[in-house]
């Protein structure tokens, strides 16, 4: 495999439970998609981002397998017991010419902050996002005890990037207790260029933090619908996928991919609610990568593609019309399939079946069809 030019390396290790819930906050929930999901979404949705790799802690696997459930990620690495050490963990393990080094709790990076780092990169050796601090700063305990001069100094965001040997080298190197990968290579006498952060671009920690993402995402939205459909007759074969599940039958359905009815209507639907064109534009049937491909993978990037702007899936509904096979004995099976793949509550999935009264061609046993709807919200400037 040739050598990614930029890598996106994911941290995902900590297990800050400040936010409540009980959970990793990188696994907590916020507009309905998990924390580590939206991040995900901003790396693997941006052109110039050539790999994605997280790093977790091994025992929130089963976490981590529910956010990123329909993604296209190599195998998560392992971290260690601080943040620096689980950098250098994945650090070993990745090859690049350029990384970019993001917390995972940091899920509102906008695709504009990821280009000044990297066109930083171009020359210099190193750029973290920073934004200059605008408050009055004193230092103190119980009483102020002296003002701090505010003059040349930032908040450092992340993702931090770096030219990926000397970044390696310099964690090898590093002792402990480094605030962030900046300050690693700076310790080994590298060059660390700033550029214009955002203010977005906040890591939620605290149950406060959680709550004003919420509200700010359900006050800077608006509601969208759209409607897919999709058709496939049937074949030879013992089995056919329907939503995500598959389910025997006495016959099989043609298609390019695996023809899985359900996920592609849900696909159109979903991707109508952003303007974002169908799943043929896509996913070309012309193009053999796709043949037999798993309509999961279809799903997922459509959520993807949803998240990268900052919306949000609030409900999708399927309905599957055809005499046969019978959709009730793997209702629930199909509705949490769709959850996991998008990464919403169950809950906020419905899947339906009809059937045409033995009319027309799903009537005679020729085919099979889905109709689905989605409801997803969009920032308010992405309205027309």
């Amino acid at each position: 495999m040739p050598r990614p030019a930029t890598l996106a390396l994911i941290v995902a290790a900590g297990r800050g439970q400040r936010a409540g819930e009980g959970l990793p906050k990188q696994y907590r929930q916020v507009g309905g998609q998990s924390v580590l999901r939206r991040t995900l979404a901003a790396f693997l949705d941006h052109p110039r981002v050539d790999a994605v790799q997280v790093v977790i802690n091994p025992a929130d696997r089963a976490l981590y397998d529910a956010a990123t459930a329909g993604l296209s990620l190599p195998e998560p690495l392992a971290g260690g017991a601080t943040r620096q050490e689980s950098v250098r963990l994945g650090l070993e393990a990745i090859d690049a010419d350029r990384v970019l080094i993001h917390d995972a709790a940091r899920c509102f990076v906008a695709a504009a902050v990821i280009d000044r780092v990297l066109d930083a990169l171009a020359h210099d050796e190193g750029a973290v996002p920073a934004l200059p601090v605008s408050d009055s700063l004193r230092r103190g305990g119980s009483h102020v005890e002296a003002e701090v001069d505010r003059d040349g100094l930032y908040r450092v965001q992340t993702p931090q990037g770096f030219r990926f040997d000397l970044i390696r080298a310099a964690h090898r190197s590093a002792a402990a207790g480094a605030t962030d990968d900046a300050a690693v290579l700076r310790a080994a006498g590298g060059h660390v260029a700033l550029v214009e952060g955002e203010e977005a671009n906040v890591k939620l920690t605290t149950p406060g933090d959680f709550a004003r993402a919420e509200a700010a995402l359900a006050g800077a939205m608006t509601s969208r619908t759209a409607m897919g459909f999709d058709v496939h007759r049937f074949g030879p074969g013992d089995h056919l996928w329907l939503c995500g599940i598959r389910v025997p039958h006495r016959q099989g359905v043609i298609g390019h991919s695996d023809a899985d009815v359900g996920l592609h209507a849900l696909t159109d639907a979903i991707l109508g609610t952003i303007g974002d064109g169908d799943i043929g534009q896509h996913f070309p049937p012309s193009d053999p990568q796709w043949k037999g491909a798993s309509s999961d993978r279809f799903l997922a990037h459509a959520a993807a593609r949803v998240a990268a702007r900052g919306a949000r899936i609030d409900h999708v509904d399927v309905t599957i019309i055809a005499e046969r096979p019978k959709v009730g004995p793997h209702r629930d099976a199909m509705r949490q399939r769709i959850a996991d793949i998008l990464g919403i509550g169950v809950a906020a999935v419905s899947v339906k079946a009809t059937t045409t009264e033995a009319l027309g061609f799903t009537g005679r046993g020729e085919g099979i069809a889905a109709q689905a709807v989605a409801t997803v919200r969009v920032p308010n400037e992405e309205r027309p």
